[in-house]
């Protein structure tokens, strides 16, 4: 009898542990309009190297001189590693050139398809999943 409660017991276990939320993963043609391309350029605030995509945030200065902070998603982790990303590649205040595809809603975000490094020159594919991005 014990041992059958203690199964019931690791049963329940892994019901209710199955039924945690899953964070589910989109399509590039859900969020972002491959017909519209952009270049952005700024400054970087904020660095969020985590799964399933890593984000980055810049201050770009618009015409008028105000900014706006634009955020950008590229690929996971491990395929910003093939392309020759660290964690440290990317750091607060390193100016980027961004080009991308900008998101449906129109929002300051937009999936980053390349991005180069000001100071260096260095241009590294983004991971995206919005196809080929071998600079």
């Amino acid at each position: 009898m014990r041992l059958r409660t203690v199964g019931l017991l690791a049963l329940a276990l892994g019901v209710m542990l199955s039924a945690a939320p899953v964070k589910a993963h989109h399509s590039f043609a859900a969020e972002y309009d491959l017909t519209k391309v952009v270049t952005k350029q700024g400054y970087v605030t904020k660095v969020e190297w985590t799964n399933p995509h890593v984000w980055f945030y810049i201050n770009v200065k618009n015409e008028d001189g105000t900014v706006t902070n634009w955020g950008f998603e590229m690929g996971p982790p491990h395929g910003l590693q093939a392309r020759g990303w660290t964690r440290t590649t990317m750091k607060l205040g390193d100016e980027v050139i961004v080009n991308g595809t900008l998101a449906k809603n129109l929002s300051n975000r937009a999936n980053a398809k390349t991005v180069t490094m000001a100071a260096t020159g260095q241009r590294l594919g983004a991971a995206s999943s919005q196809g080929e991005d071998t600079p």
